[in-house]
């Protein structure tokens, strides 16, 4: 049998996973709370330009595209990474 190290996680990738969960989870939270205010009436007679409500309903238009690319550089490192492990083991 052999005896493998178990890969673990290196800071940058642990930072980079909790900020994708961070910025889409808040993001889709804004979206779920645009679509209870319209049910509700808030954005009756101009009511969604005043408050906080624009910078919610911007929030998913900014923070999903960021999400998107937070995960490439993700999923980078993590590759770059498997890549150099690879290498090391092989010599």
């Amino acid at each position: 049998m052999t005896t493998q190290t178990p890969q673990s996680a290196n800071r940058l990738e642990r930072i980079l996973a909790y900020m994708v969960a961070g910025v889409v989870g808040i993001s889709i939270i804004a979206f779920i709370a645009v679509i209870i205010g319209t049910s509700t009436g808030a954005g009756a007679n101009d009511g969604f330009s005043q408050g906080i409500w624009p910078f919610v309903i911007m929030l998913p238009l900014f923070g999903l595209p960021i999400g998107f690319v937070l995960i490439i550089v993700l999923m980078v490192t993590n590759a770059v990474r498997r890549g150099s492990e690879a290498r090391r083991n092989r010599q």
